[in-house]
């Protein structure tokens, strides 16, 4: 039985069924021979279970009075042997007729003209099977205007109408596929998935669909597209898996592969240890099968898998089981399918049986004494032949009205005229689902989602956990993965930034970016850019917005403000007990010998500068930045000056002493006083010019305390005095203190018992000592976090203590004769300025003298001091 080329110009291997109108049927009878041989062994179900569906269609047809009353549809059925250009060949077979013979020089021997056989016309073909097949056909069959209509050919590329015009299809093309199996991505929330297809017509453009698709609908990345070779060398899934796995997280996987290929791949997956790592989304040519996971089924658990929906005919399961080698003549590839589905050889004319194999009884059954199924595109190919019938129908009821039979407009069959009753029928399919077409001759899509679940199951196996008819409906709550898991698997390239980190995307891959962290001082402004908070905020902890920085002040109760309040209060309590006492003996020598009016003066300074530290520690205001300003010279200035004043006195004495008895000018206490309010109001002015042109304000300065860790970020509420208008406001009293120490030093030869030139003496250098140190502790401090609490503490710490030595050095030593020794507090004789100044030089003689003679050996002279 040779289904070589020889036989193929003479008589193709085809079956003929009688009819007023014909039909031409392609089908896969046998699978692709090997090199050189066109055909190889039959198929079972793909080629012998779809042409009888046509055959059944055929009966059912021609029995139905309503449906092409009258008219008998007849067939020529071809075997495409599942190779594109074997088909092209047979397909010629349908084409024989309209193809115009010049027989005019041929004659017979007689010499009449030959009585040439019409080959029959056939007005429409239902096929082919495989898309590549079915576009070589349809290349030829457009050319004769022969509307084409298969059951199983998907490929996207035979939707073009410009191209394919006079093509037509039951089954959903596998755009809609495509679009289903984006929609699932997406259901799934993945968004970074790799692509596998065979090479050849259908896994390629299932494949260029899904991406066309995904990257319309956006959101959806393709990690890596891999094409697996029609002709695998070994080795080569072992490489395709390799190359999934540079992109690991990329865990999905989109696969439109033939049942081998998939097979493999799952084997290799298995092989590499990858079990439960991939997750696969399958096209139809996996569907719901059972092969492709053979002996995989750990590797392929949790696939979901899509199958355009379709139903079990029972009318053509009885009409199949029934099919014996009597009944069923008609179908000239019974025998061989018989021999092959019963394992047995049937004796023919010539042949010799093999010994091995039984031999045929013809009582055999089929589902009796064989496994029966029916194949999935059985519906689709009895609706392919009744679509072609209801368009003939139609179009004979608008050609032929009332005729019976086929009329003359009918003969022959105008192809491009049944194209547009093909386009237009609507029916209810074997199925009892719509049979229709749209503009591309496309029919909806309309598929089952299964998942391949092996735990929690009683039977593992495929499970419908949703369906796609123009969109996708998902049961998720009944999917599962890997042992049975109900967490979603991700397959994403990044996943979502942390609140506070940015989106930096990678280029070209919009699904793929690295999360940068907003620090320092910024914060997340949106998704893709960190900003910088105003001077004065800070990021929250989660850095999506900005807080206000905490504002701090130098509080009463910070051990910062404890001491320098400690020696504030003690310093207050010892200058009120002094005026107290002062007060209360205001007549007696030793409070008029000290200088009544300038003591109250100084002693009035030095109370102020304890007070000071009040007005520091005090929370900044309006009121309290105006006296902190007023008086933090003002306090040092009264005393100093009054110190300044006092040792300038004395100073002016002793020299005019030495030139001449007159005593000198502005030495009495009123003038004393005047001199004092001179030197003060120098200050005072100082200040209330500083008042015009800046009037006092608080401030908070955010800058000072902005540590690289913005959670220690604090602004701190002050007055507005920079560190340099604090040193200028200081700046006058220190002139004073040290002009006061340069007079007390040339005043350091009067005698010891003259008012108090040598305790002012030792006051200021004491005092310039204390502020020698103020200065490096005050500006040491710049960088330091504690730098305002320092510097206030130094600041008042350093005017207490000088204040505390002006009042112990000057004032503690008169207190405590006053008290304690009343008798040393008696009025002595006067003493005129002369005898003042007589005394003084003859000290200083003295003195003098005493330090010659200790030079020569001679003991030292004491100066009588009971004047």
């Amino acid at each position: 039985k040779s289904k070589g080329y020889t036989r193929l110009h003479s008589h193709p291997h085809s079956i003929k069924i009688l009819g007023d109108i014909t039909l031409g049927g392609l089908f896969p009878v046998h699978s692709r021979g090997p090199a050189g041989v066109p055909c190889g062994e039959i198929k079972k179900e793909k080629g012998i279970h779809r042409m009888e569906a046509m055959l059944y269609a055929l009966d059912q047809i021609n029995s139905d009075p309503e449906l092409l009353p009258n008219i008998t549809l007849g067939a020529r059925i071809l075997d495409t042997c599942s190779r594109d250009t074997y088909a092209l060949e047979q397909s010629l077979t349908f084409v024989q007729a309209l193809i115009q013979k010049d027989t005019s020089d041929i004659r017979c021997s007689n010499g009449e003209q030959p009585i040439i056989r019409k080959p029959e016309r056939v007005v429409g073909v239902i096929g082919a099977s495989g898309s590549s097949v079915s576009i070589m056909v349809a290349n030829v069959l457009r050319l004769f205007e022969i509307p084409q209509i298969s059951y199983a050919s998907t490929a996207p590329e035979l939707s073009d109408n410009n191209r394919y015009d006079f093509f037509s299809r039951v089954v959903p093309p596998d755009s809609y596929q495509a679009q289903a199996m984006v929609d699932i991505v997406k259901a799934l929330g993945w968004n970074y998935v790799s692509t596998l297809a065979s090479e050849g017509n259908y896994g390629e453009s299932g494949v260029d669909a899904f991406v066309q698709i995904s990257r319309e609908a956006g959101g959806l990345c393709i990690a890596q597209s891999i094409k697996i070779p029609r002709e695998p060398k070994p080795g080569e899934f072992d490489k395709i898996i390799k190359r999934l796995m540079e992109t690991p997280n990329a865990r999905g996987v989109i696969i439109f592969a033939h049942e081998d290929d998939i097979k493999q791949v799952l084997e290799a997956a298995r092989k590499s240890n990858l079990t439960g790592h991939f997750k696969f989304v399958g096209s139809d040519s996996w569907g719901a099968k059972s092969s492709p996971i053979l002996d995989q089924e750990e590797v392929a658990e949790g696939a979901v898998t899509i199958l355009p929906k379709r139903a079990s005919i029972e009318g053509f399961d009885q009409y199949f089981t029934t099919r014996s080698l009597e009944n069923n003549r008609r179908n000239i590839w019974f025998a061989e399918f018989w021999e092959d589905d019963f394992r047995c050889k049937l004796t023919r004319p010539g042949i010799k049986i093999d010994p091995e194999k039984k031999k045929c009884t013809g009582k055999e059954r089929i589902g009796r004494d064989s496994h029966y199924e029916q194949e999935g595109k059985v519906q689709f190919v009895i609706d392919a032949v009744y679509a072609m019938a209801h368009a003939l129908h139609n179009m004979h009821q608008d050609l032929c009205p009332g005729a019976t039979g086929v009329c003359d407009k009918m003969d022959p069959v105008e192809g491009r005229l049944l194209l547009s009753y093909i386009h237009s029928v609507n029916f209810n399919g074997s199925a009892g689902t719509a049979v229709l077409f749209n503009e591309n001759g496309d029919a909806p899509g309309r598929y089952d989602i299964f998942q391949y679940q092996m735990t929690n199951t009683t039977n593992p196996g495929y499970r419908v956990i949703g369906q796609w008819t123009n969109n996708l409906r998902l049961n998720v709550e009944e999917m599962q993965w890997t042992g049975g898991s109900r967490q979603m698997p991700d397959s994403v390239c990044s996943f979502p930034c942390r609140s506070g980190e940015r989106k930096k995307m990678v280029k070209g891959v919009p699904c793929c970016w690295h999360c940068e962290l907003c620090d320092g001082y910024q914060f997340q402004a949106d998704e893709f850019n960190c900003e910088m908070c105003p001077f004065d905020m800070r990021p929250t902890p989660n850095r999506t917005a900005c807080r206000p920085t905490p504002i701090i002040k130098l509080e009463w109760h910070s051990p910062w403000a404890m001491i320098p309040l400690f020696l504030a209060i003690l310093g207050i309590l010892a200058t009120l007990f002094v005026i107290i006492t002062f007060i209360r003996f205001n007549d007696t020598p030793i409070v008029r010998a000290a200088g009544r009016e300038l003591s109250y003066v100084l002693l009035t300074g030095i109370f102020l500068i304890y007070l000071i530290t009040f007005l520091m520690i005090a929370e900044p205001g309006t009121v309290v930045c105006a006296f902190r300003r007023l008086l933090l010279g003002l306090g040092m200035c009264i005393t100093y000056s009054a110190m300044l004043t006092k040792t300038n006195r004395i100073y002016r004495i002793f020299e005019q002493g030495k030139k001449s008895v007159t005593p000198p000018k502005f030495i009495s206490p009123t003038s004393q006083l005047m001199i004092t309010f001179i030197l003060i109001s120098v200050q005072v002015v100082g200040v209330f010019i500083w008042f015009g042109v800046m009037p006092p304000h608080t401030i908070v300065d955010y800058e000072e305390q902005r540590p690289p860790n913005p959670d220690l970020a604090q602004g701190i509420l002050k007055c507005d005095m920079s560190d340099l208008s604090l040193i200028c406001c200081l700046s006058y009293s220190i002139v004073l203190m040290v002009t006061c120490t340069v007079y007390a030093v040339k005043s350091r030869g009067v005698p010891e018992t003259f008012n108090e030139a040598k305790p002012i003496g030792f006051t200021m250098y004491t005092t310039c000592i204390v502020w020698l140190a103020f200065v490096p502790i005050f500006f040491g401090t710049a960088q330091s976090t504690e730098k305002m609490f320092i510097q206030t503490t130094t600041l008042t710490v350093s005017m207490s203590l000088s204040a505390s030595v002006s009042l112990g050095m000057l004032y503690i030593p008169k207190v405590y004769v006053i008290i304690l020794h009343p008798e040393q507090n008696v009025q002595k004789r006067k003493r005129s300025f002369k005898a003042v100044v007589q005394a003084a030089t003859m000290s200083s003689r003295l003195s003098q003298k005493s330090i010659n003679d200790k030079q020569n050996g001679e003991t030292k002279i004491e100066p009588d001091r009971t004047q």
